[in-house]
């Protein structure tokens, strides 16, 4: 495994070398230079974008954990959480850290996603016997959070609400049911790849691994202090929260303004999910749609109100103090995107360079024949090309098909869907692995391209049989 390169090394440098060598045939080296800016640029402010998004939530996170918020929920969710990362103990802050990041992303929350998923990568990194190599957890993760099961679409449902589409709603079944077939395929092929001897662990490391799994875990504990992989106090190691003082238990005023605060939302839930019992006019972009759109379209907009408001009442109600520690956990906020920046930087400049050779529309030529008798159709093929480098990319094209084709052409609500139903991989495994320098990614990346693929195969299929 010590000798095992990078898959990433491998990729970043076959964009760099076909793109200088697609483009010189094509004299489009000026387009290939522009693209290395372009990617460079872009990175810079991706990154710049994240931080004030990332304070945030690292300080609702830090305000959760505090109070024993997040060991709660990952309590509640261990038979499964256990099954998919054996190696990460259950009462681990890695586990309420990746319960957090997956309803999330379910619910299309990216910007509260992100940085969630990015804490949960720091803490998955105290148990990292071998720094700079990604654990079978940390691939296991990755692997989900490419192809998380997807409630609703909501940036392609703009797409064809903006279009004029007449059911821009069609996509939520097909995108839900293809994200349910890319993420089982996900989690089998993480968990079959990390078996083979190319991606496989040294026995010493094992060992290493469950030594570290079976440290007393410092959050929730007053005299312990964080610790890192080998077990010795790390002062720098901020995934877990030294408690200087003991939280107290939830008072009766405490649970009845939680209860309240609760109350309320569920009232706002129903309000938007059935506006007519409480005597609202319907907006007729929304009279149209069923139940279960409503619902998952309220959630979408009642979840992060109600975490920024129930996280800090519920700390609050068990003493702790809630401006001191929100401002302790934002301050990590700035620190994980300086980490970020070069990552963020090398992946996006390759994949400028390539997509400016024009290297995309040379795959689509080469794949055409292949596809065409499949009734895959070639209108998708940059698409699909396209999705796991750039998400930026992807969704120009999708609003190239949808205005070209029509919203409710067939071609354009699956490409709607394969949009809804897929990650950008590459730049997922950038910015997650970038962020506690993880240079050997392991099997990480295959898993997350079998998951885009299956999410494209899935979502043509399912379009046919339910849209066609």
């Amino acid at each position: 495994m010590a000798t095992t390169a990078s898959v990433l090394n491998y990729i970043w440098l076959a964009l760099v070398l076909l793109a200088v060598a697609i483009g010189g045939w094509n004299d489009r080296l000026k387009d290939v230079t522009e693209g290395a800016f372009d990617g460079a640029k872009t990175a810079v402010t991706i990154a710049l974008g994240l931080i004030g998004i990332m304070a945030l939530w690292l300080g609702v996170m830090r305000l959760a954990e505090r109070a024993g918020l997040v060991q709660r929920i990952a309590r509640g969710l261990r038979p499964i959480m256990r099954r998919l990362f054996p190696d990460v103990p259950p009462e681990h802050p890695a586990m309420g850290s990746m319960v957090m990041n997956m309803s999330a992303n379910m619910l299309g929350l990216g910007n509260a996603a992100t940085p969630l998923g990015l804490r949960a990568m720091r803490d998955l990194e105290s148990l990292n016997p071998r720094p700079g190599v990604a654990t079978n957890a940390m691939c296991t993760f990755l692997a989900i959070n490419t192809s998380s099961v997807q409630l609703i679409p909501a940036t392609a449902i703009a797409i064809l609400v903006a279009s004029g589409s007449t059911r821009p709603t069609a996509i939520v079944g097909t995108a839900l049911l293809a994200t349910l077939c890319a993420a089982s395929v996900a989690i089998i092929s993480v968990k079959l790849l990390e078996k083979l001897p190319a991606f496989r662990i040294s026995p010493s490391d094992v060992s290493t691994l469950e030594r570290a799994a079976k440290l007393p875990n410092p959050v929730g504990r007053d005299s312990v202090e964080p610790t890192n992989s080998a077990g010795t106090s790390d002062p720098g190691y901020s995934g877990s929260v030294a408690m200087q003082e003991p939280v107290k238990r939830l008072s009766i005023w405490g649970l009845i303004a939680l209860s309240t605060l609760v109350v309320l939302f569920i009232v706002l839930f129903v309000r938007m999910v059935a506006p007519t019992l409480f005597g609202v006019s319907v907006v007729p972009n929304t009279a149209a749609q069923n139940v279960f759109v409503r619902s998952v379209n309220a959630l979408s907009i009642l979840a992060i109100p109600f975490l920024l408001s129930f996280f800090p009442l519920y700390a609050a109600a068990r003493g702790v103090k809630v401006y001191d520690e929100f401002v302790e956990g934002a301050k990590e906020g700035f620190g994980v995107i300086l980490k970020i920046i070069p990552f963020l930087v090398t992946m996006l400049v390759a994949i400028g360079m390539f997509k400016g050779a024009g290297g995309i529309d040379l795959l689509s030529r080469l794949l055409s024949p292949i596809l065409t008798p499949l009734q895959f159709p070639t209108d998708l093929l940059p698409l699909a090309l396209m999705r796991p480098l750039s998400g930026s990319g992807t969704l120009a094209l999708l609003t190239d098909i949808v205005h070209r084709l029509g919203p409710d052409n067939i071609v354009s609500l699956t490409a709607a869907t394969i949009y809804g139903s897929t990650e950008t991989t590459f730049y997922v495994a950038a910015v997650y692995f970038g962020a506690v320098g993880i240079k050997q990614t392991r099997h990480a990346i295959p898993a997350g391209l079998l998951a885009d693929l299956t999410g494209v195969l899935a979502s043509v299929i399912i379009c046919r049989a339910v849209l066609g």
